[in-house]
């Protein structure tokens, strides 16, 4: 059963700038990475960090729709066809396709609206009897 952990951010850092930390942490532990950012604003930012992300560190990665078979895709709605590790989820809504991953970790930035979605998203999860996490994200 997937598991769910939700990460609550402080106001000193972006969902993004979390993201891009995430993915690093994640990518060097040699997984597999979909994440799921709801709209393509977004899914690009995430995109022009990523490449620039450290001067030591190059994280490889693609917006979904590109060809390649890069570890980390990025998209906006598009279910992935071949990733079924970890989803990190910067959309605010439960993907309908949340259960073909291992785990989800869901990011939280703390204005009220983006708090009010992470707590029906954690009733959603709960209801369904999955394993959930919480995780208090400090500054880096």
């Amino acid at each position: 059963m997937t598991r769910i952990d939700f990460y609550q951010i402080s106001d000193n850092e972006t969902a993004l700038e979390f993201a891009c930390r995430l993915i690093d942490m994640i990518y060097r532990r040699g997984h597999q990475i979909h994440v799921h950012t709801g709209h393509q604003g977004a899914a690009e930012e995430l995109d022009k960090l990523l490449w620039s992300w450290g001067d030591e560190r190059f994280i490889p990665h693609e917006l979904y729709e590109d060809t390649g078979k890069a570890k980390i895709k990025i998209s906006t709605s598009a279910e992935p066809e071949d990733h079924q590790d970890v989803l990190i989820n910067l959309s605010g809504k439960v993907p309908d396709f949340f259960s073909r991953f291992e785990r989800v970790a869901e990011v939280v930035p703390v204005d009220q609206n983006s708090r009010d979605n992470a707590r029906e998203n954690y009733r959603f999860y709960k209801d369904r009897g999955y394993q959930l996490e919480y995780h208090q994200i400090t500054a880096k």
